[in-house]
């Protein structure tokens, strides 16, 4: 088991290039916010119950369990290798809490902690390469980290970010649409400026 943790953590985290963080990053936020144009009334209905949605809370936490159980398993921790089970045992003892004690808003909760589990690895990618451009990658990466701790600490916030967001037709299709053309602008970065990061 332990091989294989080794082998996805060094995928994630040694074998990511800039351009293939960029292109896939740019095609996720493509295709979610495309969908959310095209299918605008289903998407706001439910965004809407997103954040206190236990089945999807549930699926998504379970994913974020895995991929923190990766990086608790093979991360190089130096002179604290020793203490590695700490970490093994805490990763399901929170897995555990989260799911059956604090799961009030549970997919807001588990959303904050697949977003910075996600953000690591891209951010990993984009750290100190050349092109000045690698700024929109990380600062995206930065802004989904800070926006991950308020929707675990404070998981209404995220509540009240769907309510502006969906609030009107109009203001949820200018939101949709900027995403879209972030996603379009990282995805032209990184087929014709991070080529060779």
């Amino acid at each position: 088991m332990k091989e294989i943790s080794d082998s996805i953590y060094r995928i994630l985290y040694h074998g990511l290039s800039l351009q293939t963080a960029g292109i896939l990053v740019g095609l996720v936020l493509i295709a979610l916010h495309l969908v959310a144009l095209l299918k605008s009334s289903p998407t706001r209905e439910w965004l809407q119950k997103l954040p206190r949605n236990q089945s999807v809370g549930t699926w998504v936490l379970t994913v974020a369990f895995v991929l923190a159980m990766i990086v608790a398993t093979s991360m190089d921790l130096g002179e604290f290798s020793r203490m590695r089970y700490l970490a093994q045992f805490a990763v399901p003892a929170m897995f555990l809490s989260l799911l059956f004690y604090t799961n009030e808003y549970l997919g807001s909760r588990s959303l904050g902690i697949l977003v910075i589990l996600i953000a690591c690895p891209v951010l990993e990618a984009a750290f100190l390469k050349p092109p000045p451009s690698r700024v929109l990658l990380s600062g995206l990466c930065y802004a989904y980290i800070l926006l991950g701790l308020f929707w675990i600490g404070m998981p209404h916030t995220l509540r009240d970010q769907i309510g502006w967001a969906t609030k009107s037709d109009g203001r949820f299709k200018m939101v949709a649409l900027s995403g879209l053309a972030f996603g379009v602008v990282i995805l032209a970065c990184a087929l014709t400026l991070w080529g060779g990061a």
